[in-house]
């Protein structure tokens, strides 16, 4: 795999964890005042929001390159949800400031 492969997928995959991060947001600005879903933290709504977004999108994905899916990709699904979760609700200032508290600085 050469370099400007990789670089066209991580480009990829960090345009779809925005456009994700982007429709989890709006979604649950949207729903968190229905009757039901008013007694439920809001953040439990938006990771809700982000599991069914994500796999909904692999499905997709799956579909439109009429690519075979595998187990492993709902697995991963799942995994970028929480990362898609996280930068919905502004939970990148954590993953930041976990990333600082580590100590590594690059010299």
């Amino acid at each position: 795999m050469n370099m400007e492969l990789l670089m066209q997928y991580v480009t990829y995959t960090l345009m779809a964890i925005g456009v994700l991060a982007f429709l989890t947001a709006v979604i649950v600005q949207v729903i968190k005042e229905m009757p039901g879903l008013q007694r439920i933290p809001t953040s439990a709504v938006a990771l809700a929001v982000s599991l069914i977004l994500c796999l909904l999108a692999v499905a997709a994905a799956c579909q439109y390159f009429k690519i075979a899916v595998l187990w492993y990709y709902w697995i991963g699904s799942v995994v970028a949800a929480f990362l898609v979760y996280l930068v919905a609700t502004g939970g990148w200032e954590r993953v930041t400031e976990l990333w600082h508290r580590t100590k590594y600085n690059r010299k």
